[in-house]
């Protein structure tokens, strides 16, 4: 699912001759921050919490904006649960997704991944703030 998924628009991407010989340093970084901050948002953020609500339980907060939860059920619905509860493997389905976004729209995915970008150096300034203020 994961290679049809992606693979799809590269294959269309180089049909129509947008495919780039590489991906430009400056887009390669925010694709990286971009599906850092996008992926911990999906699996981590009591926000988004309705996304992963049919596939797990709600066992808490962990901090103010951080939830506990575990997979429910068996079969495909757990392992649904158990995706949407590990940054790493949703940010390979992230990382797919604003890479083909990239490849279709380059200029709107630009300037999401740019404000994803801008939202996980904001996170980090505010951990930075915490930490000193604290000190």
């Amino acid at each position: 699912m994961f290679t049809t998924g992606f693979g799809i628009p590269l294959v269309l991407a180089e049909r129509r001759g947008s495919l780039p010989e590489r991906v430009a340093a400056a887009d390669l970084t925010l694709l990286a921050v971009g599906t850092f901050k996008l992926s911990r948002m999906l699996t981590r953020d009591a926000v988004t919490g309705f996304v992963r609500a049919p596939f797990v339980d709600f066992e808490g907060m962990e901090s103010v904006t951080t939830p506990m939860e575990k997979p429910r059920g068996r079969g495909l619905r757990r392992a649904v649960g158990q995706l949407l509860l590990c940054p790493g493997c949703v940010g390979a389905w992230t990382a797919a997704s604003l890479t083909a976004a990239l490849l279709g729209a380059p200029r709107p995915t630009r300037v999401v991944c740019a404000a994803l970008t801008a939202f996980a150096g904001s996170d980090f300034l505010q951990a930075a703030h915490g930490r000193i203020t604290r000190a």
